[in-house]
C-alpha cells in the first residue's frame, strides 16, 4: 500500500524538520518528505491541522508476560501502546521468571512475533533473577537481541556488582538502566515522606532513598567511564545531581514519567491506590524541578513506566496495594497539557523526549522519519479534547489516576511499518 499524507505539520527533531509538508509511504517505508509531494498513492490522508511525527519510543514498559498475564500481555500492552502513539516499546525484565537468560529472551521473541501490534525491544536483567548478586551473561543476551539491561523494580545495591555491570555494559555497547532506590531507607514506605504522609498516617519514602543512589551511581559511571541511564527520576535533588554530572562530562542520561510532572503527593490524600507508585509522587517543588530538568535537557526522555495491576490488587488498603499505574494511553496528552501548553517545551522538544531521544539512547534506528526508514509514525490532533474513561482503556488493567480527566491532544492515526491503524 502507498499512502500520501498531505498538509500536516511534520516534526522530526532527529532530522531538524518542522514545517507543513507531505509524507509518502510506500512498501512500508518513508519514500519521500517535502512540499507538494505528487507520487501516486492508494490512499490520500488530509493532515491539515494535525502533527505528523515519528512514532513514540517508550524506554520503560512493563508487559507482565510471562507470569502475570492477568495484568497485561504483549498483545494487550502493545495495543495500548499503539493507541497512545507508540510504535516501539521496551519491555522490562521484572517478569516471572525474570528475563535473565537467552532461553527467556527467545521465548518472549516468539510471543512478540505472534502477538505484538508494534515493535517490542527487550531489556534484560543486570543480575540473575534480579537479586543483585551474580551478573547475567550480557554478551549472550546482547547476541540474542537485548537493547539494554536493568533490574528495574530493584536497585543493584552492591557497589562492586554494579561497577562490574557498568564495565560489561560498556564493553558490549548496551545501555545500563538503573532503578535508584536505597531499600534500607524506603523499606515499608508507601508514599513520599513529609507532611502528607504524616497527616495520612502512612509510612513515608524519603527522597534521599532515590538521590543518594543517584549520587553513588554517578560516581561509578565517572570511575568506569561508562554510560548510565537513570530511570523514573522523581525528585529535585536527583535532577540537580544529574545536571551537575552532565556538566562534568559524565556519560549520564535520565528519564522521568508523566505522573511525576502532572501529579503531586497531595493527590494521594484521598487514599486512591492508583496514586501509589515507586518512586512515589513528590512535592510541588519536586514537580517544578522535573519540569526545569526537562526544559534544560537534564532529563533526556519521557517514559511511561507503564505498570499494570488488576482492580482486585489495587482495591485494597493503601499499605497493601502494589506500586504502579498504567501510562501508555495518557502520556502524550499529559505531556502536551503540562509541558507544551505551558510553554515549557515546544512540540519539537516534546517529540524529541518521546521519540528521537529514547531511540538514540538505546541505539535504535527509530524515532525518525528519514527517507528509506520503516514508516513508524503518529498523527496527532493537538487541539482535540476528550474525557479519559475506564471503558476506553485498551490495556488489560485499568489502574490509572487519570480516569475521568478531561485531556487534550489525541492520537488520530498510527503507522507501524507502514501498516495503518486509525483511532477514534
Amino acid at each position: 500500500m502507498k499512502y500520501l499524507i498531505k498538509n500536516g505539520r511534520v516534526i522530526d527533531p532527529a532530522n531538524k524538520i518542522d514545517g507543513i509538508m507531505d509524507v509518502l509511504i510506500s512498501d512500508g517505508k518513508i519514500a519521500e518528505i517535502g512540499k507538494e509531494v505528487t507520487g501516486k498513492a492508494d490512499e490520500i490522508i488530509d493532515a491539515t491541522n494535525l502533527i505528523v511525527a515519528p512514532g513514540f519510543v517508550d524506554m520503560h514498559t512493563h508487559l507482565r508476560e510471562p507470569g502475570r498475564e492477568d495484568e497485561e500481555t504483549i498483545q494487550s500492552g502493545t495495543a495500548a501502546a499503539v493507541k497512545g502513539g507508540y510504535t516501539s516499546i521496551c519491555c522490562m525484565p521484572n517478569t516471572e521468571p525474570a528475563i535473565d537468560n537467552i532461553e527467556a529472551i527467545k521465548a518472549i521473541k516468539e510471543i512478540i512475533k505472534k502477538d505484538a501490534a508494534c515493535n517490542v525491544f527487550i531489556i534484560g536483567a543486570i543480575t540473575k533473577a534480579r537479586l543483585g548478586k551474580a551478573l547475567t551473561d550480557l554478551a549472550a543476551m546482547k547476541k540474542e537481541g537485548v537493547v539494554g539491561i536493568s533490574d528495574d523494580g530493584s536497585s543493584v545495591a552492591d557497589k562492586k556488582v554494579l561497577e562490574e555491570a557498568l564495565k560489561e555494559a560498556k564493553k558490549e555497547n548496551v545501555l545500563l538502566i538503573e532503578h535508584c532506590e536505597d531499600a534500607t531507607l524506603s523499606a515499608g514506605g508507601v508514599i513520599n515522606k513529609g507532611f502528607v504522609s504524616t497527616k495520612m498516617g502512612l509510612r513515608g519514602i524519603p527522597a534521599q532513598s532515590e538521590y543518594e543512589v543517584v549520587r553513588r551511581d554517578i560516581e561509578l559511571a565517572r570511575k568506569t567511564v561508562a554510560p548510565i541511564h537513570i530511570a523514573h527520576v522523581s525528585c529535585k535533588e536527583s535532577v540537580e545531581l544529574i545536571r551537575k554530572a552532565k556538566r562534568d562530562g559524565v556519560a549520564i542520561s535520565a528519564e522521568t514519567a508523566p505522573h511525576y510532572f502532572a501529579l503531586t503527593e497531595e493527590c494521594s490524600s484521598t487514599y486512591d491506590t492508583n496514586t501509589k507508585m515507586n518512586p512515589p509522587l513528590r512535592t510541588k517543588e519536586d514537580v517544578r524541578a522535573i519540569k526545569d530538568g526537562l526544559k534544560d535537557g537534564t532529563i533526556d526522555a519521557i517514559a511511561t513506566d507503564h505498570a499494570p495491576h488488576t482492580d482486585a490488587e489495587k482495591d485494597v488498603e493503601f499499605d497493601f496495594a502494589p506500586f504502579g499505574i498504567i501510562g501508555l494511553e495518557t502520556a502524550l496528552s499529559l505531556a502536551a497539557m503540562e509541558l507544551v501548553d505551558t510553554k515549557i517545551l515546544s512540540w519539537s522538544d516534546l517529540i524529541g523526549k518521546m521519540a528521537s531521544n529514547p531511540a538514540r539512547l538505546l541505539g535504535l534506528d527509530k524515532g525518525n522519519l528519514k527517507k528509506g526508514s520503516p514508516a513508524d509514525l503518529v498523527m496527532i490532533d493537538p487541539a482535540k479534547e476528550y474525557v479519559y474513561t475506564k471503558s476506553s482503556i485498551v490495556s488489560r488493567s485499568k489502574n490509572s489516576p487519570f480516569i475521568g480527566w478531561k485531556l487534550k491532544a489525541k492520537v488520530t492515526c498510527v503507522f507501524v511499518g507502514g501498516n495503518k491503524a486509525c483511532l477514534s
